[in-house]
């Protein structure tokens, strides 16, 4: 048994037919990447295993047991947190204040300190509010908030969007260190090279399919498919 199963979910935006049959399993410890071009699916079936939108059909299990067509909030108190494109910081509250707030209603919330001991320019940066920082340093909160609540699998959604190449190295480092630490991680990214850096295994998506699940190794080494699914030219 895998620790997250997805059989066949079918997911509509309105009369939008956006995902289709997709299935994938995800295991403990684990980083799965999603890869497609923009309008695959990606985000849609991140949103889908949140509870942000319910599949018309098929199912979603967490350790065996079906959650799909729960709200966002029990989905998260099973331990699944999703750290969205836009961030979402709170602009007018501080760092720390951020990350207080994220723990309110977590079981077992990690101390400031060790997430500080994470993200040590959030411990600098603990004082300032969220509309002044960088986007790197926003992306950290983020995921520093995802953290705080004791995540088991956190949702990706282009976390490197934008960012310059150093910040994308340090955040594929703190990727990296949650693994280490028992951490499951699901990623959606547009950076190719730094998902398939850290990735165990990678789906690929094409108009809501499943067209590929391979190791990154395997695809990396196929020039055509790299183009076909994520439109980047090999060698």
């Amino acid at each position: 048994m895998s620790l997250l199963e997805v059989d066949r979910i079918n997911t509509l935006y309105g009369d939008s037919h956006i995902l289709f049959d997709v299935s994938l399993r995800v295991e403990e410890n684990e980083v799965v990447a999603l890869l497609g071009r923009n309008g695959a699916g990606k985000t849609t079936t991140l949103l889908t295993l949140m509870g942000v939108l319910a599949p018309a059909s098929g199912e979603i299990r967490l350790r065996g047991k079906p959650i799909q067509g729960m709200a966002p909030a029990r989905i998260a108190g099973l331990g699944v947190q999703l750290v969205p494109e836009e961030r979402a910081v709170f602009g007018g509250l501080t760092v720390e204040e951020n990350l207080r707030v994220a723990a309110l209603t977590a079981k077992d919330a990690w101390s400031l300190d060790k997430i500080y001991d994470v993200f040590p320019r959030l411990r600098e940066r603990r004082k300032s509010s969220g509309r002044t920082l960088s986007g790197g340093e926003q992306q950290m909160l983020s995921i520093a908030r995802a953290l705080i609540r004791d995540a088991r699998i956190i949702l990706l959604d282009e976390p490197f969007e934008g960012l310059a190449p150093l910040i994308v190295r340090d955040l594929v480092d703190v990727t990296r260190r949650l693994v280490a630490e028992k951490r499951t991680v699901v990623i959606v990214e547009q950076n190719v090279a730094a998902a398939l850096s850290f990735s165990d295994r990678v789906y690929g998506l094409n108009n809501g399919h499943v067209v590929y699940e391979g190791t990154p190794a395997d695809l990396s080494g196929n020039t055509t498919l790299m183009h076909e699914l994520l439109g980047v030219h090999v060698g």
